[in-house]
């Protein structure tokens, strides 16, 4: 990272002291840190009033709900238009006029070769320059992965991308431009910026080389606070236990007056934890705070971790797994306030809560926190290329004045490939058009390329992932800081139903937001919901295997074509036959005459061995034959088919080893004429050397 030394250092110093001999208050880095890590400021509503915004690389075709280019998928070259500076060709991705504050931004790409440049109060010279399309290389002094965090993709000089956390305030305006390395091919550029847009009056200090330096300190402690979450000082700590009988309730009435629960501690005992998963969707969390019931949700769902209440460590939200949760979830009440743990299973179950409460001032910006489930199952998801047939789901509707500050996906996926291509759409009280519109599930949970693994950070992750493909149970988690998102009347989230295939999901949201006395969510869903039988999770694609086989991704060969490139690729999301082990040795960038050799040793000399070998067939692969211990076997293979496709066994014969050994050559002779693309690739499951007496 380079910063430049700014002519307009602390916005002007003029503006600031004039505001501060007013008594204004003055936005500073600092007190944004201060912000991100305060959840008494961040469970009010927002003074001086900010309306949150999110610019994204979506595909600029969609322009209006009533037109099929709504659900456009190519998300990776929307930016806002093109500058010529001098010599240069900079796509410009943000650009405001007036204060403001950039909360988050979001990154991904294959190549990241390229400049940054970011702009700042209308200057034409950078404030901040990125020498790649990586945030992991700014080297901000005191950061870490509290607030930059890496993908599961992410490889430093491959494919992938992060999530930047650190605010970035300005006074007057900026704008954030990439420029592409010359020479490169041009790839995809994916990004999602979320921000503040303050009153044309508030007073802001902008982002400087300066301001950095002297805040190295306070950006160390922030991040290091969001990854260790301070001790909650000690109010009045509340315990409570019990064993709850079928439809039984444990409630504690919490300290009268203006006040706030801090952290709220739950303990499930199951005995018999083959039940557990089931139990813990059918133990439920209620709150009401001065009479009105503004928190029913399914303890697994509102631990952050969804069916199946697996690990979870965030800011917010803390579980282990086995029944243990912290909640540190602020939770404010003027007059008195109750909450409870409902047993709706027909099973006993043991119990405890314990509430720490502490005084709290109740004034005009105080909100009352909500949590909110609903669940649907068998949402149609549609292909990613047939937009005409595309579909939205209603995520979370609210209506009255709020702040909207996370949720959870925790979802059963019936397709056996990825459910994950739908934007989020957020409509915000009387937007005409989304103000933020993003460019795929995954990248709105702060991860890229459609991962399927655990991963936790600060501001959620992904509890769950059970298979590769993402068929079965997968869970999203996020919850909100900085970008957390006010409204003064209503609030609607939506989020499109696109994946990989059709198929079906099952979907169960939980929000987690603050809100006047009369506000609402709506279309929510109860008991009848909750006690729904969970579905089987589904067979592990990775746990079959060919009997007696030997896995081709797993060997290294003695000799291939210097051109030839090899690697094991996963198979689990293609859905036409079954992969030993699930994974196949893909071979790419070959040509006609390119050839792959693996040796086979420890064999008896004196037998003879039957060779049956599996591969797969795809429409860019080619036509193979087979040279076994120097000896050119008639079997020929061709790889073509439409789609991908496990082949039928192929017999290639009979041979006795050579000192022990079998060799097998395996060598590309054409290719079919209906094939594309690379024509000449080709995919080698496993192998069978099954002797014959």
């Amino acid at each position: 990272m380079k910063i430049t030394k700014l002519c307009f250092i602390l916005i002007s110093l003029g503006l600031l002291f004039k505001s501060c001999d007013k008594g204004e208050k003055v936005i500073t880095l600092e007190s944004l840190l201060e912000e991100m890590v305060s959840v008494e400021e961040l469970s009010r509503f927002p003074d001086p009033y900010y309306t949150c915004h999110q610019e994204s690389s979506y595909d600029r075709r969609s322009v209006s709900p009533d037109d099929p280019t709504w659900f456009a998928n190519d998300d990776g070259f929307g930016i806002m238009r093109i500058d010529t500076i001098g010599d240069r060709i900079e796509k410009v991705m943000f650009d405001e006029t007036g204060p403001g504050v950039i909360t988050r931004i979001w990154v991904t790409t294959i190549n990241k070769s390229g400049t940054w440049r970011f702009y700042f109060d209308g200057s034409s010279e950078p404030g901040w320059t990125i020498p790649a399309y990586d945030l992991m290389q700014i080297n901000v002094p005191g950061i870490g992965r509290g607030l930059l965090q890496p993908h599961t993709s992410y490889e430093p000089d491959g494919k992938g991308g992060n999530t930047l956390f650190l605010p970035i305030p300005y006074g007057k305006g900026c704008k954030i431009t990439f420029e592409d390395a010359p020479g490169v091919e041009l790839t995809p550029k994916y990004y999602g910026i979320n921000f503040r847009r303050y009153p044309q009056n508030t007073a802001i200090e902008t982002f400087s080389e300066e301001v950095l330096k002297r805040a190295q300190q306070k950006i160390a402690q922030t991040d290091n606070l969001l990854l260790n979450p301070a001790e909650i000082r000690k109010g009045e700590v509340i315990n409570e236990s019990k064993e709850l009988a079928a439809t039984d309730s444990l409630s504690i009435s919490l300290p009268e007056g203006e006040k706030a629960v801090y952290e709220i501690k739950f303990n499930v005992g199951v005995k018999d934890s083959s039940d557990f998963a089931q139990m813990m969707r059918q133990i439920i969390f209620c709150a009401q705070f001065d009479g009105k019931q503004t928190v029913w949700v399914p303890l697994s769902d509102f631990s952050g971790g969804g069916m199946g209440a697996p690990y979870v460590k965030s800011w917010y939200l803390d579980s282990d797994g086995k029944g243990n949760i912290i909640s540190r979830w602020l939770m404010p009440y003027k007059k008195q306030g109750v909450i409870k743990l409902v047993n709706i299973s027909p099973l006993p179950i043991n119990v405890k809560i314990e509430a720490n409460v502490l005084p709290l001032t109740w004034d005009a910006r105080s909100l009352y926190f909500h949590s909110s489930w609903r669940q649907e199952a068998q949402i149609p998801v549609h292909k990613y290329d047939e937009p005409e047939n595309c579909t939205e789901w209603n995520f979370a509707t609210i209506q009255g004045r709020g702040l909207y500050m996370g949720d959870l996906l925790s979802l059963f996926n019936h397709a056996p490939r990825w459910y994950g291509e739908g934007d989020e759409k957020i409509w915000v009280d009387n937007d005409t058009f989304p103000s933020h519109f993003g460019t795929g599930t995954e990248d709105y949970y702060n991860s890229s390329w459609a991962p399927v693994v655990p991963f936790h950070t600060p501001f959620g992750g992904a509890p769950r992932a059970d298979l590769e493909s993402s068929h079965g149970y997968n869970a999203f988690f996020r919850t909100r800081n900085l970008d957390g998102i006010p409204f003064k009347e209503k609030f609607r989230f939506d989020i499109e139903m696109i994946g990989w295939q059709r198929g079906y999901s099952d979907y169960a949201t939980t929000t987690y937001w603050y809100g006047d006395y009369d506000a609402k969510a709506i279309g929510l869903s109860g008991v009848e919901e909750a006690t729904k039988k969970l579905v089987p999770t589904p067979e592990n694609p990775k746990d079959y295997k060919i009997a007696n086989s030997i896995e081709f991704e797993e060997l290294k060969p003695v000799a291939q074509s210097v051109s030839l490139q090899i690697g094991g690729q996963g198979t689990a999301d293609f859905s036409d036959g079954k992969w030993s082990r699930a994974k196949h040795l893909l071979c790419r960038n070959g040509k006609e005459g390119d050839f792959i050799e693996f040796e086979f040793d420890n064999l008896e000399s004196e037998e003879k061995y039957k060779m049956v070998l599996f591969a797969t067939q795809a429409s860019d692969y080619g036509i193979l034959k087979f040279i076994v211990n120097d000896k050119t076997s008639n079997v020929t293979f061709d790889g073509y088919n439409k789609t991908v496709r496990h082949s039928a066994p192929i017999n290639i014969g009979t041979y006795r080893p050579v000192s022990g050994k079998i060799k097998l050559k395996i060598e590309i002779t054409g290719t079919n004429t209906l094939s594309e693309g690379a024509r000449y690739m080709f995919g080698l499951d496993c192998v069978q050397l099954m002797p014959e007496k």
